[in-house]
């Protein structure tokens, strides 16, 4: 990882996309302020499913689509602004490659573990040791804000879970053992990425609008609308339980320049204008269509400080939620 100023924000992700997937708006809007980033990837992506016939020859060839992911994950974090990103092996130094655990669906909207866990699977390595790692990442950096998925991953993928636990305990490390505890600013906010039920369901339903197929032309036929009945993904929170929401429209054309970097996983990237439910429509390996909404919304994690406790100064575009 490159030296970075300290302070700033913290993003801890498990495979390249992620970023751009769940915490691309904040990302973006926190560098434009000209604040620190920093992306903390836990895996490469090896088991990922590949999208097109261009990438084919890289389904199920792990160490292959590893570095082609690689090459995509620089793509969209250059197109967020971000400059500061590490492998989260690489900072554990130990010679052993966290790689992606790969997930089979358990419902419509929920992942679960495969059967196969290859060994050095990131959901088997030592919690103890990646947390130390991610500790030391913090200690050096000193964020304000510490961003991840909430308990469930998102939509449960083993390696999300695996990052949620890796980054609560090492902010107990980090706290545990600094020297100097410092000012109440010096530990950091935590955010778990979130999304409001009513936003999403009004959004899903916009999918379906003229404006969506006005975006997509002919694409829109070897795609899916979202199941209006699928039980929602763990992501998915009551609207009045969100925290803190992130203005989208000023970064969306970093944000969709991020989602098309990451060719080889996300298809059908488009801007949407005219509908206030959503601003931009995408789709993973499953052909199932998702909207970009609005904002970009978090929770806080149980027990952190709230940013008014912190006396944190949010760049322009990312408010808490009164």
């Amino acid at each position: 990882m490159t030296t970075a100023p300290t302070g700033g924000l913290l993003a801890v992700h498990a495979h390249p996309d992620d970023e751009s997937l769940a915490t691309g708006a904040l990302l973006a809007t926190w560098a434009a302020a000209g604040r620190p980033v920093t992306v903390v990837t836990a895996t490469r992506g090896e088991r990922g499913e590949v999208i097109g016939r261009r990438w084919a020859h890289l389904e199920g060839d792990g160490p292959a689509l590893a570095e082609h992911r690689v090459g995509e994950l620089a793509g969209a974090l250059a197109a967020l602004g971000v400059t500061d990103h590490g492998f989260l092996d690489e900072v554990a130094g130990h010679g052993t490659r966290y790689e992606d655990s790969g997930m089979a669906w358990v419902g419509a909207t929920r992942a679960g573990a495969l059967e196969d866990v290859p060994p050095a699977a990131f959901v088997v390595a030592s919690l103890e040791d990646a947390a130390d790692a991610l500790a030391r990442v913090l200690r050096s950096r000193r964020p304000d804000v510490v961003v991840t998925y909430e308990p469930g991953g998102g939509y449960g993928h083993p390696d999300h879970v695996r990052a949620h636990e890796v980054t609560q305990l090492a902010l107990e490390l980090a706290a545990r053992e600094a020297d100097d505890v410092g000012p109440a600013h010096a530990v950091p906010v935590a955010l778990w990425a979130a999304q409001g039920r009513t936003t999403l369901r009004r959004a899903h339903v916009a999918l379906a609008g003229d404006a969506v197929l006005a975006a997509l032309g002919p694409t829109v036929e070897t795609l899916e609308l979202p199941d209006p009945a699928a039980e929602p993904a763990s992501v998915a929170v009551l609207d009045d339980e969100l925290d803190v929401v992130v203005d989208v429209a000023p970064v969306r054309d970093r944000l969709l320049a991020a989602l098309r970097a990451h060719a080889t996983q996300v298809q059908a990237v488009r801007a949407v204008d005219g509908d206030p439910a959503l601003l931009a429509c995408y789709a993973l390996s499953n052909r199932v269509l998702a909207p970009v909404l609005p904002v970009e919304a978090y929770r806080y994690a149980p027990g952190s400080l709230r940013a008014e406790q912190a006396l944190l100064a949010w760049p322009a575009g990312v408010r808490p939620v009164a």
